[in-house]
């Protein structure tokens, strides 16, 4: 079976890595914890359940047959959404960048450099689930509506790319401070800013100025 992925060089990348950059780890989101986090398909099923409830009271059977086939409806479409998304995404980090290969309709690599990097958030989702926002530093124009679902919620002015449902996030977390910390400071005093756009046999890549400023929290 060919799917649009089948050329890549590397799985998840645009391209092959450049000498003296090393894979250091790759993940997907998970997409029932993405679907739970990223689509709220509990509060979905909850709001819906509400509805049932009400036309029970209201004694309306047929109410309660339409809202349960709408509320299913809408569920699983959340669900084969999320399924699709987390098909199709592949986050890798490196020795010299983190890259978001995204979009279920439109393939996109955003390429994030460590030394752009300024911290990272962990918001725990269970045990060692989670949800990794990567804190930018300086000017980028990367926008909420492009890193959507691989988006910090309600960073709308500063947009914060997300890895999304990680099933290691703590593990990620730590490699990804490790790396960061890593950088050494001529890579740190650079400061140009390029992006370019292609589709299925290119990239789109995003390069902000650097630093690193706090710890996993």
């Amino acid at each position: 079976m060919i799917t649009e992925y089948d050329d890549e060089p590397v799985r998840g990348l645009p391209g092959e890595l450049p000498e003296g950059e090393a894979l250091l780890w790759q993940g997907s989101p998970d997409w029932r914890l993405l679907a739970r986090s990223a689509f709220f398909t509990r509060i979905v099923g909850l709001y819906f359940a509400a509805l049932v409830v009400l036309a029970i009271y209201n004694g309306s059977t047929s109410g309660v047959i339409a809202t349960m086939i709408a509320g299913a409806l809408g569920i699983g479409l959340l669900m084969l959404y999320a399924w699709a998304v987390a098909r199709t995404t592949v986050y890798t980090l490196t020795n010299r960048r983190v890259v978001l290969r995204v979009g279920v309709a439109l393939n996109m690599c955003i390429n994030l450099p460590l030394a752009k990097i300024g911290g990272a958030n962990l918001r725990p989702l269970g045990p060692v689930e989670g949800d990794l926002a990567l804190q930018l530093i300086g000017k980028h124009n990367l926008g909420y509506m492009v890193l959507w679902p691989h988006a910090r919620p309600w960073k709308l002015s500063r947009p914060e790319p997300m890895l999304r449902a990680l099933p290691d996030a703590a593990v990620v977390g730590e490699r990804l401070a490790r790396a960061v910390a890593a950088i050494a400071p001529v890579d740190r005093a650079q400061d140009v800013p390029t992006s370019h756009t292609a589709t299925h046999n290119g990239s789109q890549a995003e390069s902000m100025p650097t630093g690193l400023q706090g710890a996993i929290a």
